[in-house]
């Protein structure tokens, strides 16, 4: 049965896998303002030195081309990881938790999967979370 705290089942599953944060490679949160477009949404995302980034979600095969120069990976010798772990609360309270493989690297930050992208549309979060 799914607990009233997560957006479902998955998500609250997923919650127990995600490393704790010393062990994270990869971990970026940031604020969101969304543009959406006609099969996508698009924010702005500024870096912890005032640079201004791109962030896409749009619906697909899950997945998640992540942004060299917004990364930061601790140790430089270290190889991508193979999935990253997105995490936002919703506006009603509940978290949404998703398990996405990384893909490659891009000029964008790009996610795709279905339900960030429906939810951004409809306005239900504004901060997001990458962990891997």
């Amino acid at each position: 049965m799914k607990d009233p705290l997560y957006f479902d089942e998955e998500s609250e599953l997923l919650q127990k896998e995600i490393p704790q944060s010393n062990s994270c490679v990869i971990k970026i949160s940031f604020s969101l303002d969304f543009d959406i477009g006609q099969s996508y949404v698009t924010s702005k995302i500024e870096d912890r030195d005032g640079n201004i980034r791109k962030l896409n979600i749009q619906p697909g095969t899950r997945g998640i081309k992540l942004q060299s120069d917004l990364i930061r990976i601790k140790n430089k010798e270290a190889e991508l990881p193979s999935h990253v772990y997105i995490r936002t609360t919703l506006k009603d309270g509940k978290a949404l938790v998703r398990k996405l493989p990384v893909i490659g690297t891009s000029d964008w930050l790009l996610i795709f999967e279905e339900d960030l992208c429906v939810l951004a549309v409809k306005d239900q979060y504004d901060e997001i979370e990458v962990l891997g």
